[in-house]
């Protein structure tokens, strides 16, 4: 084990940072060497997970692949109904037809969510983070 690994390791051992952080950091040390990431970050992630810690504590785990059920739900909506939906969606800015999408967007999409991270402080004190695991 290297150095920096081992480094890692004892700062999470000793509370230094969480397993999140020590996760992060041996995923950009193996980049920084070349090395096969597949142990440290996702490719394909399973879940998005939203943590709110402090004031008010959330812990919530959605698993990806209802983007693909959703996706494969949308064939069942009636002509009539998708057109309206179609132009309220219009309506609120957002121009695109839902019956266009395929499977390799949606694979696509999910690829790219691995590299998704979403961390804010609140004016109370409140962390969220918003991350693919």
């Amino acid at each position: 084990m290297s150095e920096e690994r081992l480094r890692i390791l004892n700062m999470v051992a000793s509370g230094k940072i969480t397993p999140d952080e020590a996760e992060k950091l041996l995923y950009a040390l193996n980049e920084e060497h070349g090395e096969s990431s597949s142990s440290a970050m996702p490719k394909n992630p399973k879940f998005i997970r939203v943590k709110v810690s402090g004031n008010d504590n959330v812990d919530i785990r959605v698993p990806i692949n209802i983007l693909r059920t959703g996706i494969k739900l949308t064939a069942l909506i009636p002509p009539q109904a998708m057109s309206h939906i179609e132009e309220r969606m219009k309506e609120k800015g957002l121009n695109f037809d839902l019956s266009h999408i395929r499977k390799e967007d949606i694979d696509e999409l999910i690829a790219n969510l691995a590299d998704m991270e979403i961390d804010v402080k609140s004016r109370n004190g409140d962390n969220v983070k918003v991350f693919c695991e």
